[in-house]
């Protein structure tokens, strides 16, 4: 029995210490934690609400130009099928150009006479002939169309002036000569027209400028009157030379 009475003061010992160790981790804990999360949780609710809604902000527009960089490939894609579709014959067309160019000079070589006097020419000129309207009829049915731009003012985007032909009597800038006929693709050009144009008269489309110079020099001719009146023995000496050798006009006769 007397070791029983001296178990029970060790087991009550352990006993009696639990409550106040607990006791004391329970003190630092309960006074301090709930006021600080009470505090914090209103804050860090507004932050990361607006955290989120930058993000948001953020993957719309990142949205937003993923759309429109898709939509941009897509009609590049759709411009680039059509334009393939439309000048797909560019490359067949532009070797097909020199052949047709053999033709015209195969029909040009040959004179009307010539072509008269030999049946067999005339047969054969007309085989050529026939062949260069089925090569142009096929052309047209592709959108190739030819230019020939002769008595045309000059466009540099359309035509090469390789010469120039002094005609006063011509408004400068006209096409006077078509040297290689130019041809074109619906609206692109395959090849610009050689020509030679005049040089010397008045420009094209510039008729309307001179109206005020003239209105000027009628407003100032009663001044110089009296200088033709001077000039009149001089014209008389032309008049009685113009049955001899000067025959190239009044410009020379004058400078006489």
């Amino acid at each position: 029995m007397a070791s029983d009475d001296n178990a029970k003061p060790e087991e009550d010992a352990p006993e009696a210490e639990t409550p106040e160790s607990g006791a004391a981790a329970e003190r630092p804990e309960s006074p301090e934690e709930p006021a600080e999360v009470g505090e914090s949780e209103p804050e860090r609710i507004a932050a990361l609400v607006a955290a989120l809604q930058a993000e948001k902000r953020e993957l719309k527009e990142q949205l937003l130009r993923a759309l429109a960089e898709t939509e941009n490939v897509r009609r590049r894609a759709q411009r680039e099928r059509e334009d393939s579709a439309k000048y797909a014959v560019a490359p067949l067309a532009k070797d097909l150009l020199s052949v047709c160019d053999n033709l015209r000079r195969a029909i040009e070589s040959v004179s009307a006479e010539a072509a008269e006097a030999d049946p067999q020419l005339k047969t054969l000129l007309e085989g050529v002939a026939l062949t260069e309207r089925g090569l142009m009829e096929a052309f047209g049915r592709h959108h190739i169309e030819a230019i020939e731009p002769l008595g045309e003012k000059l466009d540099p985007n359309l035509h090469h002036a390789l010469f120039e032909v002094p005609d006063p009597e011509q408004p400068a800038g006209t096409v006077a000569q078509v040297i290689e006929v130019g041809y074109r693709l619906r609206d692109r050009l395959l090849r610009e027209a050689k020509v030679g144009v005049y040089k010397g008269g008045p420009a094209a489309g510039a008729k309307p400028e001179p109206a005020p110079e003239a209105e000027a020099a009628a407003a100032e001719a009663p001044e110089p009157q009296e200088a033709p009146e001077a000039e009149q023995p001089a014209s008389e000496d032309p008049g009685s030379s113009g049955n001899g050798a000067a025959k190239p006009g009044q410009r020379i006769d004058t400078a006489v």
